[in-house]
């Protein structure tokens, strides 16, 4: 399988809700997804998510709890 391979292009991707995954180069992105602006060797897309995903919540969770903090 192309994802437990170490020698692919893959490039970083992050949806609507700001959650990143890898996605081979050479594939067309799948809907919903856009790049994230790196490509490399598996590794250096996983670095470069751990580095730039900080917040593992939901973009919509996270704008919710913004918005309860203000009411309260």
């Amino acid at each position: 399988m192309v994802f437990d391979r170490d020698d692919v292009i893959f490039q970083v991707v992050i949806n609507q809700e700001e959650q990143y995954s890898i996605w081979p180069d050479y594939k067309a992105i799948p809907a919903g997804w856009r790049a994230a602006g790196k490509s490399g060797l598996k590794k250096d897309c996983l670095e470069f998510i751990e580095q730039n995903w900080t917040d593992m919540r939901p973009l919509s969770l996270r704008q919710k709890m913004d918005q309860d903090k203000v009411v309260a």
